[in-house]
């Protein structure tokens, strides 16, 4: 037998509930004891998510007479889910995204307002270390794809420029990879980070993003094959844009005709995101934005509108009562 040097094993230090439980001798008896232990949750918001999710969770088992094997399988793919992710890979995002989930928290946390630039998810690839550009320098290493320039402004809902609005933006090489995908990845690559100008101007040197399959090689990849679903997103640039007072956008631009738009798997685009890529064929024009080769670039022009962040929470929270009242009536 093993010797044991940590001590006594001792408690949480939480006290026996002041009422009685019953015995759960029935299935029924199981969800009604732990809805009573979950009212004991001491922070109102807390407590609110714990009921719902239980009683959503249990009512779930119920209704499909869920079987033990069924449930070891869940776990057992959990457990998975777990095991793939890595500082750089986050398999659970990826599980949230092809679920919907990512997208309909994105969509009750930023219901669209008129005007406003729409949100989109943030999918699992992002990073933090994205070096810094200035305006109009590249986020692409020479020969990652075909050359793009994209350039706008950071606007207020009322028109104004924001000016030392922080730009991040990351895509895929033209192999239809992210960087952090090769193994020998040593520095990040088609990403960057830039600051708008003082009239909210903004725009960098980028490669033409490509459709591209999500990681197949692990549980989600296996979930999708059990789906009978395609795992290739459209082609996209990711963007995420911060400036104090107003709520951080997190957004895609997805160039259109793309046969992948509207079976996303992670249902990431919008109408109002689908972008034309104007061709420009002028040797000047190449040189004068810093492309080093050739004649011929795409040009991806579009303005970036941010709402102040008490705007967005009153929004959050008008949104967020109509759902509350609309699943009271169901």
């Amino acid at each position: 037998m093993p010797e044991h040097t940590h001590g006594k094993a001792t408690s949480n230090g939480i006290p026996l509930p002041d009422f009685e439980l019953p015995y759960p001798d029935k299935p029924e008896v199981i969800t009604e004891n732990l809805m009573k232990l979950a009212a004991l949750t001491k922070d109102d918001r807390a407590r609110f998510l714990k009921v719902n999710l239980i009683r959503h969770l249990h009512q779930f088992i119920t209704e499909t007479s869920l079987t033990t094997k069924e449930w070891m399988s869940a776990i057992q793919f959990l457990t998975a889910t777990g095991k793939q992710c890595t500082d750089i890979r986050q398999e659970f995002i990826l599980l949230s995204d092809v679920l919907g989930v990512s997208a309909l928290v994105d969509a009750v946390n930023n219901p669209p307002m008129e005007g406003v630039t729409e949100s989109c998810v943030l999918g699992p690839f992002f990073t933090e270390d994205a070096p810094d550009v200035e305006i109009g320098e590249s986020i692409a290493s020479e020969g990652k794809g075909e050359y793009m320039y994209v350039e706008g402004r950071i606007l207020s809902s009322d028109g104004k420029p924001i000016p030392d609005a922080v730009i991040e933006t990351w895509e895929t090489d033209e192999s239809g990879y992210y960087d952090t995908q090769y193994d020998n990845r040593d520095k990040p690559d088609c990403r960057g980070r830039l600051k708008s100008d003082k009239d909210g101007h903004f725009a960098f040197r980028a490669v033409v993003p490509v459709a591209y399959p999500i990681p197949a090689d692990g549980p989600v990849g296996d979930l999708l094959l059990l789906f009978n679903r395609h795992n290739v997103r459209p082609n996209h640039l990711h963007l995420m844009i911060q400036a104090p007072g107003y709520r951080t956008l997190i957004t895609s631009f997805y160039p259109e005709n793309d046969k992948y738009l509207a079976s996303d798997p992670v249902f990431g685009v919008k109408h109002s995101l689908v972008v034309s890529l104007e061709e420009v064929k002028n040797e000047a024009e190449a040189r004068k934005r810093g492309f080093p080769k050739g004649d011929t670039f795409k040009l991806l022009k579009r303005d970036i509108v941010l709402v102040p962040e008490d705007q967005a929470q009153k929004r959050y929270e008008e949104n967020a009562a109509i759902f509350s009242k609309n699943a009271l009536k169901a």
